[in-house]
Formats: C-alpha cells, structure tokens, sequence
C-alpha cells in the first residue's frame, strides 16, 4: 500500500503471473499434446478408413485436444490469482486502485470483480451486486469484458506461440494491460456521456496478511481446472461435433474427382516406372506430387464446405482487418465460448496435415500457413490484430445473461454486443493497418 511503490509493486506482480502462465506451463501443454498425438495415432491404426474415422480423429480427438493441452496455463493461472488473494494482497491492490478508480468514475469496490474478470466474467458481474451505487454497478458490468477471462488465454497462448515465441510472456502481459487500458478508457467515456455521476465515499477492512496453506490454493485452482475439463466434455466437445460436420460436407464435389484422377494417374506411373533404370529422385517428386495434390484437394474440400461458404460470407468483412476466411469461422464459433475458436483452428487446420506434420502442434500449422502468393497468413500485424479483436469482441453467451440477470434488461447485452464488438473492428483495422506500414 506503499503510495510510491505500491503500483511498481502491483504491476510486477501482474507480469511475474503471466511469465509463469506460458514459460511454466510449456512444458506440460507439450506433455498433454504428445499425449494426444499418440492417442491419435492409435486410433487410426486401429480403425478402419470412413468417416467415423475422420469424425473421430479430426473432430473429437483434434478439436477438444487442442483446447485441453491449455490446461495447466489455466491451472497455473488461478494459482496465482487464489495465492494473491489467501495472502490478503488483492484487498490491498484494491485499496491502492481506488483513487485510479474514482478517476475512472469508478468505485474502489469495483476492482475486485475487475480482477475476477481474468479468471471468468460471469461471476465477476455478480460479484458487483457489493457495488451499493446503481450507476457505478452497471458501469463496472459494461466494462468488465474487457477482463480478459480464463477462456480467451488459449486463444493467446496459440497465436503467441506461433508468431512470437522469443517474446510470449510480454505479448501475453502487454495483451492484459491493453484490456485495462481500454476499460479505463470505455469507462471515461460511459461516465461522462452515458452514465449519471455519483460520489460515493469508498470504505473497506483490509484483512491481515496470512500465509496462505498449499492445501487451500490448490484446491481453489483446481476447481476452477475441474470448471474448464466440464466444458471440454459438454459445449466443446458438441461445438468440435458441429465444426467437424460443416467442415466436411458436402463431399465429392467435380473438382474433388478431378484431384483424385491426376494423383490415380501417379500412382499408376510411379506403380509401372522401373525404379532401378529411372533417376533415383524420380520415385520422391511423384510422391511430393501426389502429396500437393492431396493437399489442394482437401483445400478446396474446405472452401467449398458449409463452414468454408460461411467464411467466404463474412471474408469481405473482415479482410481489412488481415484475417482470411479460417480465421473469420473461429471468431464466430468463438461467440459460444472463447475456447471454441481454438477448436475450431484445431479441425481446420487438421484436414491440411500430411502425414509428416501429424505430430507436429498446432502453433507450427499456422506459423506455416500462406497464401497462395507465399505471404504468411499468420503475419505479424494481422497475428496482432486477431489477439485484439479476440480481447475485445463479442463476449460469449453466458455472460450476456449474466448482464441480463443483473441489469434486468436485455438491452445492455445487445449494447455490450454491439459496442464490444464494432470497437474490436475498429482498433484490429487500426492495428493491422498501421502494423503493414510499419512492420
């Protein structure tokens, strides 16, 4: 509580968490993601080739496994969130906050559903029913979005891990600090145009510092982990289902056969070539022939599925902003629950695999993924503006009720959709299009 030191203190503490979140939980996301390569593995030796095969692997295996390696940044995460707070520090992080607060037209009593926001925003909008003063409450609800939740740190931790891994814990921190930043600023703006200005005198104990017990944060943290592996097991695993499906048919389109009758071709030249007079290298170029086909084919399988045309529906919209059509599908599956847009890149991106890169992660699919021009989808300004965008738009579902539950009205979750969702647009384009000049 330092009034020098006190926020230097804060911050350092904020960057330490988020360091540990990536560097300390790298090692067990690639334990977790070898495991389910393996399994993957196994279950294609053991099943016959269909599409139970495909659903199986691509869909269920590939789209919950790639959200369920985030586990432990998220157990990691809520051990530092549930440390800080049997200590007694973020009562006192709340009582430094408080003249930032009442800057913010906010009260000192709103930091601390702030910061539950990092870990889920749903119950940190009920947590402001301690809020007593009406406007300050329905101001410290419009802004807690920007929290960024538990659920959105896989979406991070993917895109940071493919295009800056040198520098993750930073991106990472600065990415937290962006959205505080940007709810300090909504919150200015809501309190002088929006909300009706209120001063209410900020009163609250601070609890004596206590050591606290290994037994009680871990059991903290592990039942907000329990809380992720549900979902894994329920909207995760419905949405990989639906993603897979739409994603996979219609099939066998003119252009699909015609794939398949030039790589029938080479295999019938390559089956009839006399491997000992031709070239050495002869037998290797049909072979990486035949794979490119393959490629392009499943490619143009993808674009020309459901999902594939609802990715091209909404593509003008969200070209300006850097991101190609894959990434326009995860953002709006993304709209159910945050988890779903890694997902979603999990059974996209696992069609385009060959068999070399099965093992690989899926980080090291999108750091290689071009455009037909060579240009790297994944570069860095659009890489940027989809962690932007993925901070700030739409929140999911559930928190959309919760506004409704505590606002009484609906109109407050389609202001929060609308306003959330066009300043996204807004400071993605900015980001991207200053990012090619510059970057």
């Amino acid at each position: 509580t330092h009034r020098l030191f006190g926020f230097p203190i804060f911050i350092f503490f904020m960057w330490v968490m988020f360091e540990a979140t990536f560097k300390l939980g790298e090692y067990p996301m690639n334990w977790i993601d070898m495991g389910i390569g393996y399994i993957s593995d196994l279950m294609a030796t053991l099943i016959p080739e269909g599409q139970f095969k495909d659903l199986l692997i691509d869909g269920i295996i590939g789209g919950v496994g790639g959200v369920i390696i985030f586990l432990p940044n998220i157990l990691i995460l809520f051990f530092f969130i549930s440390f800080m707070e049997d200590t007694g520090y973020m009562a006192r992080a709340a009582f430094i906050m408080d003249k930032l607060m009442h800057k913010m037209g906010l009260h000192g009593k709103s930091f601390i559903p702030l910061i539950m926001g990092f870990g889920c925003n749903v119950p940190a909008i009920m947590a402001t029913r301690t809020i007593e003063d009406k406007n300050k409450r329905l101001l410290t609800i419009l802004i807690n979005p920007f929290m960024s939740c538990s659920a959105r740190l896989p979406v991070y931790i993917l895109i940071i891990g493919a295009v800056f891994p040198s520098h993750a814990g930073s991106v990472l921190f600065g990415l937290y600090i962006t959205g505080i930043l940007l709810a300090i600023g909504i919150s200015k703006l809501f309190n002088r145009y929006l909300i009706t200005k209120t001063d209410v005198p900020f009163v609250m104990e601070l609890p004596p510092y206590r050591l606290p017990t290994l037994r009680n944060t871990t059991k903290h943290m592990w039942g907000k982990g329990v809380q992720y592996l549900n979902k894994m097991g329920g909207v995760i695993l419905i949405a990989s289902i639906i993603i897979w499906f739409l994603g996979y048919f219609p099939r066998n389109s003119e252009n699909s056969t015609h794939y398949d009758n030039q790589i029938n071709e080479l295999a019938l030249t390559l089956s009839k070539t006399d491997t000992v007079i031709q070239a050495p290298t002869f037998a290797e170029e049909v072979n990486i022939k035949m794979d490119s086909l393959l490629l392009l084919k499943e490619s143009e399988q993808q674009e020309q599925s459901y999902i594939g045309r609802l990715g091209k529906g909404v593509q003008p919209i969200i070209e300006p902003l850097g991101f190609d059509w894959k990434m326009g599908v995860s953002l709006i599956t993304g709209i159910a629950a945050k988890e779903i847009v890694v997902s979603t890149m999990a059974v996209l991106y696992k069609s385009e695999m060959s068999d070399s890169d099965e093992q690989s992660q899926l980080s090291q699919q999108l750091r290689n993924e071009s455009y037909a021009n060579g240009r790297k989808v994944y570069n860095t300004p659009a890489a940027l503006a989809f962690l932007i965008f993925t901070l700030i738009y739409f929140p999911c579902v559930a928190v959309l009720v919760a506004i409704k539950k505590e606002t009484g009205s609906w109109k407050w979750s389609a202001f929060t959709i609308v306003y959330t969702t066009g300043l996204a647009w807004i400071l993605a384009f900015i980001v991207f299009q200053t990012g090619q000049l510059f970057l």
